[in-house]
């Protein structure tokens, strides 16, 4: 029964955010594409909770193996995600989408998305390439982690600057779960004591 409660706190912590968004009034006045682009950035909040959690091994009834294996999948899902956000944004609005990869965008928030955008691009290309990489696994660890401290700082920033579809309660909460989960791998940056 205890294996069962954090998998329903962490079902629970996905879900509430992207139903409560589904109830925003603000999806009136907004066409498809840009509700789905905006849906797309929500779910790959929720993954940020997860991933963290995947790679310390934290979710019980999964072997080191199966939880690896998901850590990679869910980084794909992640990547697919941020750049459904992306594209979706560009079809509705690329002077918007240009101003923000171009950092010249008036909006603050952009920058950080942006930040955590090209993090998540940096991180995914380290994952596919990590057998090509000639670094030290500590090395290559050290450079992932960092990456993944950044992606969830930037886009709980990203996230909490915005007056967007996200529900006030809910996004507060997934951002201070998205940041105790950085937290719970920061310590992978220290060298191993002998």
């Amino acid at each position: 029964m205890r294996g069962v409660i954090p998998w329903t706190a962490l079902a629970i912590a996905v879900a509430a955010p992207i139903v409560a968004a589904g109830f925003s009034p603000l999806l009136q006045w907004r066409d498809g594409i840009y509700i789905a682009s905006g849906f797309a950035g929500i779910f790959g909040m929720t993954l940020l909770l997860v991933q963290p959690l995947l790679a310390a091994g934290d979710l019980p009834y999964l072997s080191h193996a199966r939880a690896r294996r998901l850590h990679r999948l869910t980084g794909a899902l992640l990547l697919a995600a941020v750049v459904g956000h992306v594209v979706g944004l560009w079809i509705t609005s690329p002077p918007d989408v240009i101003d923000a990869l171009t950092f010249t965008s008036p909006t603050p928030f952009s920058v950080w998305g942006v930040i955590a955008m090209w993090a998540v691009f940096a991180a995914a290309l380290m994952a596919a390439l990590r057998r090509g990489i000639a670094v030290r696994p500590m090395t290559w660890r050290r450079m992932h982690v960092s990456l993944a401290l950044t992606i969830a700082v930037g886009t709980v920033t990203h996230v909490l600057l915005i007056e967007g579809t996200m529900e006030t309660i809910t996004k507060y909460g997934l951002s201070a779960l998205v940041l105790l989960g950085a937290l719970r791998i920061a310590p992978r940056l220290r060298p191993r004591r002998r």
